[in-house]
């Protein structure tokens, strides 16, 4: 293997993807396998997790099903412990699994903010807490946190996930400041808006379709192949001095007003 792409390989690591069976995550799950990791597949849906590992694997891509809920911490417990022994241990983690309860503040349940703020915050800590013994073990690992424009950015209805976004970005940066020591990266992608199951109404939406197209330096809504070079990047040792940082993947949307 050549010098470049031994930097950008990702043979004989393990990877565990949340929420990896559909929308983003599978993308970024397939661009790991791609590269050569196996890929653990989680989700909550047995169904649709093991339907992903069997495509993946009808492409000849290593992967493995983890079925568990983000939001239990015992379950986390026990899927990191059997990645362990089945597979030798995470060495890269992609905390994406997310949710979204639109509503504006006036209106929004106490119940709906702390909802998001847990799926997209609160299980991102406890998955990083649980995988990272084992990488300071290996001597090393990758995180990959999900970010989003809004980690930067506010929009009416959206308070819920624009803090948690928030919070994330500083959740990225507070395990750089306890695990870059060990050599452990921790990284965030940073989606703008991106064509999804997820997005789905706004797409639907002329009047918020137009804006974008319009707002977006690109032009164009992001489509999930698009992270892939990136998810790439974070997840090998082409990254291994980048620790802590939010990369923006949104057609240019925040640089320009």
């Amino acid at each position: 293997m050549n010098t470049l792409k031994a930097l950008f390989s990702l043979e004989g690591k393990v990877a565990l993807v949340t929420g990896g069976y559909r929308g983003l995550g599978l993308s970024i799950a397939e661009a790991l396998a791609e590269a050569g990791a196996l890929v653990v597949l989680n989700g909550r849906s047995e169904s649709g997790v093991k339907a992903a590992v069997q495509a993946f694997e009808e492409k000849g891509l290593k992967a493995d099903a983890a079925v568990f809920d983000v939001m239990d911490e015992t379950a986390i417990t026990k899927a990191v412990a059997d990645i362990s022994a089945n597979h030798g241990g995470v060495d890269i983690l992609v905390n994406n699994a997310g949710i979204h309860r639109r509503n504006l503040m006036l209106d929004m349940p106490p119940s709906d903010f702390k909802l998001v703020l847990d799926t997209n915050v609160t299980a991102a800590f406890m998955l990083g807490k649980a995988v990272a013994p084992g990488m300071i073990e290996k001597g090393g690992g990758k995180i990959i946190n999900i970010h989003s424009l809004m980690s930067e950015l506010a929009r009416k209805s959206i308070a819920n996930y624009a803090a948690a976004k928030g919070a994330i970005q500083m959740l990225t940066r507070s395990m750089t400041a306890e695990w870059a020591t060990h050599n452990i990266q921790a990284n965030g992608i940073g989606p703008g808006y991106f064509d999804t199951e997820m997005t789905k109404p706004l797409i639907e939406n002329p009047e918020f379709n137009n804006w974008l197209v319009n707002r977006t330096p690109s032009g164009r809504w992001g489509v999930p192949d698009d992270l892939k070079g990136l998810a790439i990047f974070l997840a090998s040792p082409a990254s291994n001095y980048v620790n802590g940082q939010t990369i923006f993947v949104d057609g240019g949307l925040t640089a320009v007003v």
